[in-house]
């Protein structure tokens, strides 16, 4: 549809100021306006801008003409009723497209022609404006409206919405996107579309019935308003507007509510609504009020309301901008001259600063939020883009991300609680969830295959885990878990492939798996560890020796031998017996540098300096004797065992066999990082394997994951001991498809699932289950005897 407008009020403000500047310039032009004159829309943009055409008139000795020709909803009539126009007057501006797909066409026309096109759809391409370089977007861009309505999705938490849009390309390619980009910022999601066609169909209450059996109850509706009436009929029919419901309208709808009768209205009540904000307060919106109410329902008596939308303070506000421009041009400068004076517009008009900024008005940053409520929409209060939710719109306004404090909602059914934007569905498509059979540790994952065409079953503790974190996702999930043998590198592939929604198993996160799929943060330890079989300390003979290391029996030397030589150095020439040989000296100093840790020596001392050193020193010797009786004693107390391999050097410089898991990621990192030749390196499928191949020597070493070798520890609880570092490495988590809007929700579900303490719960159980399988090496020596 193409639409130009014009509006009666008188000038006043920005735009006397403008009319000023040159009043005996006489302004002669010719501008076409060619809309659905039937509808809302076009009642109030012709009104408005007829409006603005007689106001700009009487400023000044100005005779501006504006020519409408009714059209209907089909491009091509529209597109025809421009160029009928065009070829029979001299027009210099068009105004009034109210689609994209008429703009398209017109655009071509006025191009060819040179003429100045004012569009009034809602989206234009970036790439419009360089392929028709005469085209204008006179309504604010409302892909910023999107941003509003996630923040109302994110205020009550919900995480899924469903979309009603009319099925055309400004909708399809432009709106959608930019809601859906909106909706992922704040950690929600698109759960379904449903495109309408343009004009009112049957289709309607099946496709919405449709809808119903799914769960998501939080409907985001961008229609026009003639579209939309149908669709709130029908579900008021198929009982879609009761508890648990949740609608929320774009400004295509909200804008016009005012022109809804009491009985149309009854249809629609709880609805949120987001739609254009401009200054009402001010004197000069007050006046054009007063006059459009007055001129409206004079014109339209059989309207029930006559207040101005939107829409129709935006054409009044454009037509100002092409009489303007008009006027500082002079005709004779040509049509590309006017072009540029309307693309250089900027004045105060109805809707605040009118400009353009790339061939479009300058995108609308605040929007005003409704709930309707009985026969008149609820003003909420704002919600201005970065900065939030306010009741006003003025320097002292305070913001808040959450709209909750604007104040009590009224929902859809009038419950007294806040929906919670899902319910159980009748028919919805389950998510398939890959779990893998190959597992050796069946108490992490146990698939217990069919019998008598029975499903298999799934259990441990991941299966328990991921149904614990399910049941915490804030709305329902239906899925089923499928088996699958094959190596846990080919499991993650089936997510890139499409073959499975997610894989829940213990199944660890790797950089290589990462390129076809995106995981949760690791439920469990992360690392690789290395557990040896444990013998007997051996040398018992030199036991005496082991309460202190090499190093702390050096320096008790060093300290002894430092000790006894300045005693001797100092009390040498109060004993006779010193004046000996060098050799006897030697000797006695040896002595007193060990018979002085248990005695002082006080009769043999003869100087305070010899005395207050061994004092020190006695002090000291206590400490280290009362220290090694400790440990030793400890020692001789509690049977000492010791590992087989102290670290992966002495495996390697041996040319041990070691042994991992065959489906996990060990072998390779075994391989790459670690070193080991591949030929010394053994898979396996059971844990009791491991424990068999230890005990015999086939392996010298097994490398498990961290979480999993508590399991092992616990049932072999005396045989074998972990040694050497832990590799991080690793890590289980669940994984999901790239990108998927799915894992922020199952990641804080799983968050909430640790921090309650259920996920400890889940790993305490795990070990306490686990029966220690050997017997004391004692007792194993004395069987063997």
């Amino acid at each position: 549809m193409v639409l130009v407008c014009t509006s009666t009020q008188k000038a006043t403000g920005d735009h006397e100021a403008a009319e000023a500047e040159n009043n005996n310039y006489h302004v002669k032009g010719i501008i076409v306006a060619v809309g659905q004159n039937s509808s809302r829309i076009g009642k109030e943009q012709r009104i408005a801008m007829e409006m603005a055409v007689d106001d700009f008139n009487g400023s000044g000795n100005h005779s501006l003409l504006l020519y409408t020709r009714n059209s209907t909803r089909q491009p091509v009539h529209t597109a025809l009723a421009a160029l009928e126009l065009i070829n029979s007057e001299e027009v210099e501006a068009i105004l009034g497209p109210q689609t994209w797909d008429e703009t398209s066409l017109v655009a071509e026309i006025a191009s060819n022609k040179q003429i100045p096109l004012l569009t009034f759809a809602e989206a234009m391409p970036n790439w419009a404006t360089e392929k028709w370089p005469f085209l204008l977007q006179a309504s604010p861009n409302q892909f910023a409206q999107m941003k509003a309505v996630a923040a109302i999705v994110q205020s009550w938490d919900w995480h899924q919405v469903t979309v009603i849009y009319e099925d055309i390309d400004s909708s399809a390619a432009g709106v959608i996107p930019h809601l859906s980009n909106a909706l992922r910022e704040v950690g929600a999601q698109i759960m379904d579309v449903l495109p309408l066609p343009p004009f009112p169909s049957s289709e309607i209450a099946e496709k919405l019935g449709k809808l119903k059996s799914g769960q998501c109850r939080v409907f985001v509706v961008h229609l026009s308003l003639e579209l939309a009436l149908p669709l709130f009929e029908q579900a008021n029919k198929l009982e879609m507007m009761e508890k648990g419901y949740v609608w929320i309208t774009t400004d295509a709808i909200t804008s016009l509510l005012h022109s809804i009768d009491a009985s149309t209205m009854s249809l629609m009540q709880g609805i949120l609504g987001v739609r254009s904000y401009f200054p009402e307060n001010k004197p000069q919106f007050q006046q054009f009020y007063r006059r459009f109410c007055k001129r409206f329902g004079s014109e339209y008596p059989e309207e029930d309301n006559h207040e101005p939308g939107a829409l129709a303070v935006q054409a009044y506000d454009a037509l100002w901008s092409v009489a303007l421009a008009m006027k500082e041009v002079r005709s004779e400068a040509g049509n590309k001259k006017l072009f540029e004076g309307i693309s250089h517009s900027d004045f105060g008009g109805l809707t605040g600063n009118f400009q353009f900024r790339s061939q479009k008005v300058a995108s609308a940053d605040i929007y005003q939020i409704i709930n309707l409520k009985g026969n008149t929409p609820s003003k909420l209060g704002f919600w201005t883009e970065g900065r939030g939710f306010s009741h006003s719109i003025n320097e002292n306004a305070a913001y808040n991300s959450s709209m909750k404090d604007l104040g009590k909602i009224l929902w859809p059914g009038l419950p007294p609680y806040t929906p919670r934007g899902w319910s159980l569905p009748t028919s919805a498509k389950s998510l398939r969830i890959g779990v893998p059979i190959g597992s050796e540790y069946k108490d992490y994952v146990n698939v217990l295959h069919a019998e008598l065409g029975n499903a298999a079953s799934f259990k441990g503790f991941v299966i328990e885990l991921f149904n614990a974190t399910v049941e915490r996702l804030p709305f329902h999930l239906q899925y089923n878990f499928f088996p699958f043998n094959g190596s846990y590198d080919n499991l993650v592939k089936q997510i890139y492939l499409e073959k499975f929604d997610a894989v829940v198993g213990d199944v660890a996160i790797l950089a290589k798996r990462c390129k076809y799929a995106d995981f949760t943060p690791p439920f469990t330890e992360s690392g690789l560890v290395m557990v040896v079989p444990v013998r007997k300390s051996s040398n018992k003979p030199l036991l005496f020796v082991k309460p202190f290391t090499k190093a702390m029996w050096i320096l008790i030397l060093a300290v002894s031998i430092y000790n006894g030589f300045v005693v001797w150095l100092i009390e040498r020439k109060h004993w006779p017996e010193q004046q000996n040989s060098a050799q006897h000296q030697t000797g006695m100093f040896l002595w007193l540098s060990f018979s002085s840790l248990t005695s002082l020596h006080g009769e043999k001392l003869h100087s305070n300096l010899s005395r207050m050193m061994m004092v020190v020193w006695l002090f000291v010797a206590l400490i280290i004797t009362q220290t090694y009786t400790a440990n030793l004693t400890s020692m001789l107390t509690i049977q000492g065992f010791e590992p087989t391999a102290d670290n992966i050097e002495s495996l390697q410089s041996a040319n041990a066999t070691v042994g991992c898991a065959n489906l996990s990621f060990a072998s390779n990192y075994l391989r790459d990082v670690l070193h080991f030749n591949s030929r010394n390196i053994r898979g396996y499928a059971s844990i009791d394997d491991y424990a068999s191949d230890l005990r015999s020597g086939k392996i010298s070493a097994v490398f498990i994951e961290v979480p999993l070798h508590k399991i092992f520890l616990a049932r072999y609880c005396k045989s074998f001991t972990t040694a050497g570092p832990i590799h991080k490495v690793g890590g289980f988590g669940f994984a999901f498809p790239k990108g998927s809007p799915l894992l922020p929700r199952v990641t804080e579900a799983l968050l909430n699932v640790s921090e309650s303490g259920k996920l400890q719960e889940l790993e305490n159980k795990i070990i306490a289950s686990q029966k220690c399988m050997e017997v004391d090496l004692d007792e194993k020596d004395k069987e063997d005897e």
